[in-house]
C-alpha cells in the first residue's frame, strides 16, 4: 500500500487525523482511553482501527504486529497527551498523574523508531510551577535517537478561525540526515465574521450587545478565543450550535460528534484543530519525508 504513514497515541476525536488525512497520509492506527472520543473517532474513520485502551497497557511490539510494520519502518508517531495538568484552565497540578502519560509517549518513540514524531500540547507547560515538569519531558526526549525542535504556534496563522496556542515538539530520527522545521505562517486570519457567514455573525454578536463580552466592535474581525472543553456562557450565546462550533474549529460540517451537547462541546475543546495539524503534516512531508525540495520554509 501506498502512502506516508502515520499512528496516533491520544487520538482523541480525530482532529489530528483529519489533518493528516487532508495531507495525503494513510494512519495504520489511532488508541485513546476515552470512549466518546473512540466513537467520535470510529464514526468519521471507518477505514482506520481504533484502539480503546489505556496506553500504560500496550506493548509496542502489539502494535508492530498489528500494523505489520517493523521498528523504523514508520513515518510519523502522532501524540497529544492529555493537557489537563498543564492547562491554564484547569487547576495546573505538577502532581497529575496525568502529566507522567508524556512519559508513555517517549517509550514508543523509543521502541518504534519512527522516522518523525509529532507532540502537541497546551501552552500552559511552559509557564509558572511547569516550567520544572517542561524541561524533564525537553530532557527525556534529547536523551533519543532524534533531532528535536519545539516551537509555540498559534492555530489562527493556519486556517484555524481560532485563536489557540500550542506547544509543537518535533523529533527527527538522526540517521534521516534533516532538521526539523515548521510550516510558515498566515498572517491573514480568518475571522468570527467569515468562519460562521452573516446569520452565524448575527447570532454571535447579539450576545456581545447584551454586554457580556467585554471586547470592542472589532472583536468580530479577528479568530475567536480559545474554545475550552468547558462552555462559557459570556462568550457564547445561548442559541449557539455545535455546527458553529465546528466552523470556529477548522471542523467539516460533516464530521460528526456523538453523546451530548456538553459532550460534544468537551471532545471539539480538548481536539487538535484539523487545519492546524494538516499544516505541520504537509510541512513534514514536503520537508522531510520526500527528497523533493520546496520553498523555504520557517526554522
Amino acid at each position: 500500500m501506498n502512502g506516508k504513514t502515520v499512528i496516533s497515541i491520544f487520538s482523541g476525536c480525530g482532529g489530528s487525523a483529519l489533518g493528516y488525512k487532508s495531507a495525503g497520509f494513510r494512519e495504520l492506527l489511532a488508541i485513546d482511553f476515552d470512549k466518546n472520543s473512540v466513537e467520535t473517532f470510529k464514526l468519521n474513520f471507518p477505514e482506520i482501527p481504533v484502539w480503546q485502551k489505556n496506553i500504560t497497557d500496550i506493548k509496542s511490539q502489539d502494535i508492530l504486529d498489528f500494523c505489520k510494520i517493523k521498528t523504523g519502518e514508520l513515518d510519523i508517531l502522532d501524540g497529544s497527551p492529555p493537557c489537563q495538568g498543564f492547562s491554564t484552565a484547569g487547576k495546573r497540578q505538577i502532581n497529575d498523574s496525568r502529566n507522567n502519560l508524556f512519559k508513555e509517549m517517549t517509550r514508543l518513540i523509543n521502541d518504534l523508531q519512527p522516522k518523525v514524531f509529532v507532540i502537541e500540547n497546551v501552552s500552559g507547560m511552559i509557564k509558572g510551577r511547569m516550567k520544572g515538569k517542561f524541561k524533564e519531558i525537553v530532557r527525556d526526549l534529547k536523551e533519543l535517537n532524534y533531532n528535536i525542535k519545539i516551537k509555540l504556534m498559534n492555530a489562527k496563522y493556519y486556517r484555524v478561525p481560532q485563536s489557540r496556542e500550542r506547544i509543537i515538539f518535533l523529533g527527527v530520527r538522526k540517521d534521516l540526515k534533516k532538521e526539523p522545521s515548521f510550516p510558515k505562517p498566515n498572517f491573514k486570519t480568518i475571522s468570527i465574521k467569515d468562519a460562521l457567514g452573516r446569520d452565524g455573525y448575527i447570532k454571535y454578536r447579539s450576545r456581545y450587545y447584551k454586554g457580556f463580552v467585554s471586547f470592542g466592535t472589532a472583536y468580530f474581525d479577528c479568530p475567536c478565543p480559545t474554545i475550552t472543553k468547558t462552555r462559557s456562557w459570556q462568550i457564547y450565546p445561548e442559541n449557539f450550535t455545535i455546527n458553529d462550533l465546528k466552523k470556529l474549529s477548522s471542523f467539516p460540517e460533516k464530521f460528526t460528534f456523538v453523546g451530548s451537547f456538553n459532550q460534544q462541546w468537551a471532545r471539539i475543546g480538548n481536539a487538535v484543530m484539523p487545519k492546524f495539524m494538516e499544516a505541520i503534516a504537509k510541512n513534514i512531508k514536503e520537508t522531510i519525508l520526500e527528497d523533493k525540495k520546496y520553498g523555504k520554509k520557517e526554522k
